[in-house]
């Protein structure tokens, strides 16, 4: 009996650990949008100068996930998730003491890291706490739960924090929060490690420097110049690295990311509709960030309160998905959830300076219905399609699809902005991109989704 307490405790902490852990992961990944202003007042940055501050994150976060994964197999997960997340709680300090923009980039990149090793092996460590399976799935359905409330709330929770201690303060805050749960995890067992996995460093070089270089262009093009010798010389070193990645994922025995799971067409169709989501989600929120702030003039708190509809509905999405999945089946309720997409972006082009706000609080409420509806309703098929023993690496693809999707939505848009001087007229030229975007998603899913309603049927 002691010992069946002492286990649920021990399982508890992990959980409890896990779940703080992955709360500011995701906090971070939203927070600092409403921090733009301030950063770029305090730091003399220009818009470039801003999506690095925002990609630096997501940049390292997507290119090391699925490493991070190997590294917790290979040196035991409780490790490596302990090593993340003091390495995030470190970077996170020295994003708050940072006196200058290329500091604080350098410190936001430490920060990817730092997730993209705890998240994965948070993951692990829940599945070793929680052998029972329902008791797992309940667990994980916590653990996700916890995140959705954190990208719901990022907005305007970082507006508080700016308002009351200053653009810092989001950062601090990361610090105590992780020091906590680097405690509950002191409590905890170190897991097996398994030397039979291989680490593709080929591989995880390549991708890093194709991402890295990809969006480097795409950020730095408008201010260099897009005929300027490093530009070109990004664009080239972009395509070898990207040709390289795919050349050495398809002729190595254990390839970072096997690319046969995009043999199925179901998965394949998850992976981009993911991609095409966070790209959008993201890509908008910089873009309402900076419009709320510079072209309205709203303060930090005030941007998070105009935000609320949209990051509220996100978490909603994410409860009623599978609701909505049952109702009117995959396909469709996909589909309609990119038609929100589109329809949110054409409402906002409604929305100028001199208009009331009340005008673009039904486009927010349609944007933040869609992006949390689409996360999961798009893992879960995808998820369905390979072994269980392949389930971890299916669920790293997707993430690192999200993240790259985030990474590239904003270092597109912030081209967009760079380069066209009427912020308004940026902006109806981005959403007119989230249009086309959305519509095209739709058609992707409409026609790589078949297999859901074939298996429903046969299943039934």
């Amino acid at each position: 009996m002691a010992e069946l307490v002492s286990g649920r405790s021990t399982a508890q902490r992990v959980l409890a650990a896990t779940s703080i852990s992955y709360t500011v992961v995701l906090l971070d990944a939203s927070i600092v949008n409403v921090a733009l202003a301030a950063i770029r007042h305090t730091l003399h940055s220009d818009v470039a100068g801003l999506q690095w501050i925002v990609n630096a994150y997501t940049l390292t976060f997507a290119s090391l996930l699925m490493t991070g994964g190997t590294l917790g197999d290979r040196l035991g997960a409780r490790n490596v998730y302990f090593a993340g997340l003091a390495i995030f709680a470190l970077a996170s300090a020295l994003c708050g003491l940072a006196p200058n923009l290329a500091t604080l980039a350098l410190a936001r990149a430490l920060q990817g890291v730092g997730s993209a090793m705890l998240v994965p092996c948070s993951l692990a460590l829940i599945n070793d706490a929680y052998p029972v399976p329902a008791e797992r799935a309940a667990a994980i359905s916590v653990w996700m739960g916890c995140g959705g409330v954190a990208m719901a709330s990022g907005p305007l929770v970082g507006g508080l924090l700016i308002h009351l201690f200053g653009w810092r303060g989001i950062f601090f805050v990361n610090v105590p929060i992780g020091l906590l749960g680097l405690w509950l995890t002191l409590s905890v067992d170190r897991t097996a490690a398994s030397r039979t996995r291989y680490f593709d460093l080929a591989g995880q070089v390549a991708v890093v420097v194709a991402l890295g270089t990809l969006i480097g262009v795409l950020i730095e093009g408008p201010v260099v110049g897009w005929q300027s010798v490093p530009i070109r010389l990004g664009i080239a070193t972009s395509c070898i690295a990207w040709a390289a990645f795919f050349f050495i994922e398809t002729h190595t025995r254990n390839p970072m990311l096997p690319l046969q799971l995009f043999r199925n067409a179901l998965f394949s169709g998850s992976t981009v509709v993911s991609m095409a989501s966070a790209f959008i989600f993201y890509g908008m929120l910089f873009t309402f960030s900076l419009y709320y702030q510079q072209v309205r003039g709203y303060s930090a708190l005030d941007t998070g309160l105009a935000f609320l509809p949209m990051t509220g509905m996100v978490a909603l999405g994410g409860l009623l998905s599978s609701r909505f999945v049952k109702l009117l089946g995959a396909r469709q309720s996909m589909c309609i959830a990119f038609g929100l997409y589109a329809a949110g972006a054409l409402g906002m082009m409604l929305s100028t300076a001199s208009s009331p706000y009340w005008r673009a609080v039904l486009p927010l409420l349609a944007i933040g219905l869609a992006s949390g509806f689409i996360s999961p309703a798009a893992t879960s098929p995808a998820l369905g399609t390979v072994e269980k023993s392949r389930a971890g690496v299916a669920a790293a693809v997707l993430n690192s699809a999200r993240q790259s999707g985030s990474a590239l939505g904003v270092a597109i848009v912030g081209t967009f902005i760079s380069t066209v001087h009427v912020f308004q007229s940026a902006m109806n030229a981005v959403l007119g991109i989230v249009v086309v975007l959305s519509v095209a998603a739709a058609f992707v899913w409409w026609a790589t989704s078949r297999p859901i309603s074939t298996g429903a049927r046969q299943a039934q």
